[in-house]
């Protein structure tokens, strides 16, 4: 048995144990959630009763692979930007062609990058990316401060060393670094942009954490709708705070469904008055587009090879769905005949990971519907990608006051600051890609034998 599985069954063990069982450890984790703001909807952001376990040098080869990929996309970006070709092939709205053209006044795209990947058996494969500024930094360091002190945490580690991953800290030092090389002078006002919700979320509700984190460090914050700021003079305000740094919790193309090119957040970022963090070159990293010119050999051909072959391990073959001809492992294929002839291989995704069209899973449906998910997804903007074999993950979860067992779907998430990993955060799902109230959050641990 591996070291992390031998960490797991002993932590499983201990949980069943009756000195822990009897503890009260369970209500006492939920109170301290609820009393740190981690409830949602009545509901605890970690759905789970486990952390997340990583060997160091799991973790040490995510981070690196991680960081290689980072700047890939970075190198993929400003090529995209300069050539109009590639840039059609990213299918984005002239608005956020636009918007992507724009200098943000400093140098790094990506202040703060997120990728989404599955990691089994020391490889890892990537599923996404985000844009706007990732979720579940602050949620992951709070969660990891919680669990470390549980009774079963502790018993473990009478064994095992666990180390904590936060990353707040260093998301602080990239803004600031951005803030001071836009120009910035004093201490910036922080304005955390989101569109106000009818209902709680779990998005907003970390946005609520975040500015706690940055009003404890000195730096005044207010969390910002849209709707609500004004430009004049020169500045760029929202009722009589004046914002020095946006940091963007909205996506370029949910701002652009609701407003145009005239909003005074895109006048004072044109003109060069405001620093937003994450720039809006970085939305092309909801672009699955992107990884289809990752995993174009012709786009990459020039890029280092330690990138080409971080890209190659781990970025899926994806391509523009569309009635067309393309390359696969170095042969000529019709891309609409080769995926309805492979649909158990294959995915379907809307390009825009925003969006809220399906995503069609071939393994899990007949010839007749795959067919009718081919046609539709080429007048939609899909891109075709090769399957991400699942491997659910046995975790304990409270149902109702007793331990039981879930096989659940993890996400690892490496943080990643002006392109170094310093943290990262599980993401938990259901195994069965519907919607469950196993969704949310485990503190990510780094796990060594004493």
């Amino acid at each position: 048995m591996t070291q992390l599985g031998e960490a797991v069954t002993r932590y499983h063990r201990i949980l069943e144990s009756e000195t822990v069982r009897t503890s009260g450890w369970m209500e006492e984790l939920r109170e301290q959630m609820a009393a740190r703001r981690l409830m949602v909807a009545g509901r605890p952001v970690s759905p789970v009763l486990r952390p997340h376990f990583l060997s160091r040098r799991q973790y040490i080869n995510l981070a690196k692979n991680a960081e290689c990929l980072h700047s890939a996309i970075d190198r993929l970006r400003m090529l995209v930007i300069r050539n109009p070709q590639l840039m059609a092939r990213m299918d984005m709205l002239p608005a956020e062609k636009m918007l992507a053209a724009v200098d943000p006044g400093y140098a790094s795209p990506a202040i703060s990058a997120l990728l989404e990947t599955h990691v089994n058996n020391g490889s890892l494969h990537v599923t996404g990316g985000q844009a706007d500024l990732p979720h579940g930094v602050v949620y992951g360091e709070i969660l990891s401060d919680l669990f470390y002190e549980t009774a079963p945490v502790k018993e473990l580690r009478k064994k095992f060393k666990l180390d904590k991953v936060g990353a707040v800290k260093p998301l602080l030092a990239a803004l600031l670094k951005a803030w001071k090389e836009f120009g910035g002078k004093t201490k910036p006002n922080i304005a955390i942009l989101e569109f106000k919700q009818p209902f709680q979320t779990v998005d907003t509700q970390e946005h609520l954490l975040l500015a706690e984190v940055f009003r404890r460090g000195g730096y005044p914050a207010e969390i910002i709708s849209p709707d609500q700021i004004e430009y004049r003079n020169g500045e760029l305000v929202w009722n009589g705070f004046k914002i020095d740094v946006v940091y963007r919790g909205v996506t370029a193309h949910e701002f652009m469904l609701r407003f145009d090119l005239n909003h005074p957040l895109v006048r004072a970022y044109r003109d060069g008055k405001v620093c937003v963090v994450n720039s809006f070159r970085t939305e092309m990293t909801r672009k699955r587009a992107l990884f289809a010119l990752l995993s174009d050999e012709t786009v990459t051909e020039s890029f280092p090879i330690v990138e080409r072959k971080a890209i190659e391990e781990s970025i899926p073959w994806t391509r523009m769905f569309s009635s067309s001809k393309t390359i696969r492992q170095g042969q000529e294929i019709d891309l609409p005949e080769f995926a309805l002839r492979h649909r158990e291989i294959l995915v379907l995704r809307p390009n825009d990971s925003g969006s809220e069209q399906p995503s069609y899973e071939g393994a899990a449906m007949s010839d007749a519907a795959w067919d009718r998910a081919c046609r539709q997804a080429i007048r939609q903007g899909y891109v075709v990608q090769d399957r991400i074999t699942p491997h659910p993950v046995s975790f304990p979860v409270d149902l109702y006051g007793d331990v039981v067992y879930r096989d659940l779907l993890v996400e690892v998430s490496p943080q990643a600051f002006l392109g170094k990993v310093q943290g990262c955060v599980a993401k938990i799902s259901s195994a069965q890609g519907t919607y469950s109230g196993l969704t949310g959050y485990a503190p990510a641990f780094i796990l060594e034998t004493k």
